[in-house]
């Protein structure tokens, strides 16, 4: 065993005893549940047993994808398990999460190999103030939202590099990004890909009420950028000031040996930097040219680059892989670190020989996450608990506020953001309407709600990879201690994120663009 790994950033105080009690009991009961890949396997046949038993149930909600009322679809008949069995294989090769990580880490493995990836955290750290890491992190975490699920496969795992090389608690950097990524889902000063898919729903949901009223992509945007300062603001705060006290004195026992430390660059090292970041820039600014003309293969149809249909918001994994490889194979070659082609492919090979725990939840993952979905059960939860949120007939500050808290639990049960706005736009946002409230205010009560519970579910996608990335350094971190790690962040910004809505929502200050507070405007 190695010792604890002295921390150089701010630690000077702790949280208070009462509440480092609780998430130490929450990581020591979370840590004692099954293996994450058993997890995945028992939840499997609760999913079935349950669909089973309420199938044959009669339901009063309508779903809003078939006008229909809602059904649970028993996932233990011969027809279900046949297709079950069937399908297995492609459910498991086509989760989305799978192809991404093991793409993206092909790249990245050939720069963490050679060597450029060390360098450059070694120059970057070289000249950024310790007390800045943390901000620094979250700040890239927030804007990797641009990139699709780039930020899950890159900015995680260097959060904890980072945070080692500059001798802190490197389990503290992953938790910090992944706050940033994953909790601040919703914050960005950048517009993304999900910008128009949600406002689509919302749209389609609106024309429910009055059928020529349009929402803009952007109708949310100048909150999502404010909202950008308070996530960084309260991940810094948290990070330093609750977290990594709690990580003092938890050994680092895992395989670190090729993590870079705060040292000098050498002169090959320095060289072979500038070759790698040269390469990088000309290849961001070869897909700067190839991208601008409004002709440009990579643009959607209707010409647009951040649109989900545009094949350049589609290839960004493998525009990573790409970006990772070719720097660091320049890097290698001038460094001295690489000497053939055959240590390019080492690398590759390398990062693909730490992903087969991973593999293995993902299989059980997947196939879980498919028969959850066929069977309807976390929309007829969704649905029951739009129905008592309706029922309550509330004032639109405290109903904004139960659709936030809706929203979240929901979040626990359903992960993709836009599968559940489309379960539950046509039930809030016509509800909203009536009671005067606008679509883009709904839209943003649901962004919050999406965002602040993502970092505490195992049911995430990349749940299961973030723990695999704490297992790096630490062997016995488990869904316990990352649950128990990312509680503060959860609450804390469900709560700051929720007042921070009704006072944005007081002043007046504009949601985004063509964004009323009201309806009719």
């Amino acid at each position: 065993m190695s010792e604890p790994h002295p921390a150089a950033g701010p630690v000077e105080s702790a949280p208070p005893r009462w509440i480092d009690r609780a998430l130490n009991t929450i990581e020591r009961v979370g840590n004692q549940l099954p293996d994450p890949a058993a997890l995945f396997l028992i939840l499997l046949i609760v999913v079935w047993v349950v669909s089973a038993l309420l199938a044959p149930m009669q339901f009063a909600e309508i779903d809003p994808r078939s006008g229909e009322p809602i059904r649970v679809i028993n996932q233990l008949t011969g027809g279900a398990i046949a297709t079950f069995l069937s399908k297995m294989v492609t459910t498991f090769t086509g989760f989305h999460p799978l192809g991404v990580v093991l793409v993206a880490l092909l790249g990245v493995g050939v720069a963490e190999h050679t060597g450029f990836i060390n360098a450059s955290l070694k120059g970057l750290l070289s000249f950024t103030s310790a007390k800045l890491v943390t901000p620094m992190l979250i700040l890239v975490a927030v804007v990797s939202h641009t990139a699709a699920d780039a930020g899950y496969v890159l900015v995680i795992p260097l959060g904890g590099v980072i945070f080692y090389a500059a001798g802190r608690h490197p389990l503290a950097g992953i938790a910090a990004a992944f706050a940033g990524v994953s909790g601040g889902f919703s914050a960005n000063f950048v517009p993304s890909s999900l910008d128009p898919l949600l406002s689509g729903l919302t749209q389609s949901a609106a024309q429910i009420i009055a059928p020529e009223r349009l929402v803009n992509p952007l109708c949310n945007w100048f909150f999502t950028g404010a909202s950008s300062l308070l996530i960084i603001a309260l991940g810094w705060y948290l990070t330093d000031r609750v977290i990594e006290p709690r990580l003092r004195n938890v050994e680092i026992d895992g395989d670190v040996a090729e993590i870079p430390r705060m040292e000098e660059l050498g002169s090959r090292e320095r060289r072979g930097l500038w070759a790698g970041m040269a390469t990088l820039v000309i290849g961001v600014l070869v897909l700067v040219l190839v991208s601008s003309p409004t002709g440009s293969p990579l643009r959607s149809p209707e010409g647009a680059l951040t649109a989900s249909t545009a094949p350049l918001m589609q290839s960004i994994v493998p525009l990573i892989f790409l970006l990772f490889l070719l720097p660091g194979t320049v890097y290698g070659y001038v460094a001295g670190t690489v000497e053939s082609h055959r240590d390019i492919i080492k690398g590759m090979s390398k990062s693909m020989s730490t992903m087969g725990y991973y593999i293995v939840l993902a299989f059980f993952a997947s196939l879980f996450i498919a028969a959850f979905g066929q069977s309807n059960i976390g929309a007829l939860l969704a649905l029951k608990g739009a129905g008592v949120l309706r029922a309550l007939e509330l004032p639109g500050q405290i109903t904004i506020v139960g659709i936030i808290l809706l929203t979240g639990f929901v979040n626990l049960l359903i992960g993709s953001a836009s599968a559940k706005w489309a379960l539950l736009a046509p039930i809030f946002v016509p509800m909203l309407m009536q009671l005067g409230l606008s679509p883009e205010l709904t839209q943003a009560a649901y962004r919050v709600g999406d965002s602040t519970t993502n970092i505490i579910t195992p049911l995430m996608p990349y749940f299961p990879l973030v723990v695999v990335y704490g297992q790096r350094y630490v062997r016995n971190t488990g869904i316990g201690t990352l649950v128990s790690l990312m509680i503060p962040f959860s609450v804390t910004f469900l709560v700051a994120w929720t007042l921070f809505l009704i006072g944005y929502w007081m002043l007046g200050i504009p949601l985004g663009l063509q964004a009323p507070y009201v309806y009719p405007s």
